[in-house]
């Protein structure tokens, strides 16, 4: 056999079987990306996120979450959060504020992000980060969904019961989507119609949304909220506009996108920072 025949062989197995990643130093940043072939945790010198104080209209998950975020930080019991509801409406840039917030307080807390599509190597990350017990980890999956025939939700449940191992310690999991329990509900329906015991095989289905401790439901915001949205990030970064001009600008900016959210706020201050000659960052 060739000298390049064996070097393929041997590839093909260190992508079936990789070799255990070396401790990455935890100490090089805040925040990492989960990557897979090969297996590394690069890490994110600047994490894109707002202060948590322009997040506006979501008090009450924003407090729950920070609660839950600081008691994991001081090392103790945390609940898994799945952070559910309209899009656009500050569930990811929640989770990236909470934990900025709760590293100004505590210190010390990793954010690790995650993949869908990289879920079946979540048990190679666990083993990775429960090594390094001496740092604590949040775990952070962005939109996270699944459709017909997936089955990466079964991979999330190591994370979320652990299995024989157990959940490290210290590792907690939050993940954002725009699904309560995760997937369609035409698929739960198809489920419900198809399978020789409608209620079990719903219930494998359902069941991974249960497994979080914490749900923190985000819902459309009223006119309001929205202009107080767009009337903090102005603040924040020194625009100014009077509150008529910034009313008619700001609902006329709404009609245009049929949706009103923080997400359409920020596009919105977007546009008027850049016509006022004013630089944000990213």
């Amino acid at each position: 056999m060739s000298d390049d025949a064996l070097i393929r062989i041997a590839e093909a197995l260190e992508r079936i079987n990789p070799r255990p990643l070396d401790a990455p130093d935890f100490s090089a940043a805040d925040a990492f990306v989960w990557h897979v072939a090969p297996d590394r945790l690069e890490p994110v010198a600047n994490v894109n996120r707002v202060d948590i104080g322009l997040l506006v209209g979501i008090d009450r998950a924003r407090d729950t979450l920070m609660d839950n975020t600081v008691m994991f930080a001081r090392g103790m019991p945390a609940n898994n959060v799945l952070l559910w509801g309209s899009r656009g409406m500050g569930k990811s840039s929640l989770v990236k504020a909470a934990h900025a917030e709760a590293n100004s307080v505590v210190g010390g807390l990793k954010l690790v992000e995650v993949q869908r599509e990289d879920l079946p190597s979540i048990g190679r990350l666990l083993n990775v980060l429960r090594a390094a017990g001496d740092q604590r980890f949040l775990l952070f999956c962005d939109d996270l969904s699944f459709g017909h025939d997936d089955a990466h939700y079964k991979s999330l449940k190591a994370v979320l019961d652990g299995g024989i191992e157990g959940r490290p310690e210290n590792v907690v999991f939050y993940a954002t989507s725009n699904r309560r329990h995760l997937m369609p509900r035409d698929m739960i329906e198809n489920e419900r119609s198809a399978a020789i015991n409608p209620a079990e095989a719903v219930e494998e289905k359902v069941s991974l949304s249960d497994r979080f401790g914490l749900w923190l439901g985000f819902h459309p915001c009223d006119q309001d909220d929205y202009l107080a949205m767009i009337r903090g990030y102005c603040d924040a970064h020194g625009v100014v506009i009077s509150e008529d001009e910034m009313y008619a600008e700001a609902i006329e900016w709404q009609a245009t996108r049929g949706s009103r959210s923080g997400r359409v706020a920020w596009q919105y201050f977007t546009d008027l920072a850049a016509r006022r000659g004013i630089h944000i960052g990213a």
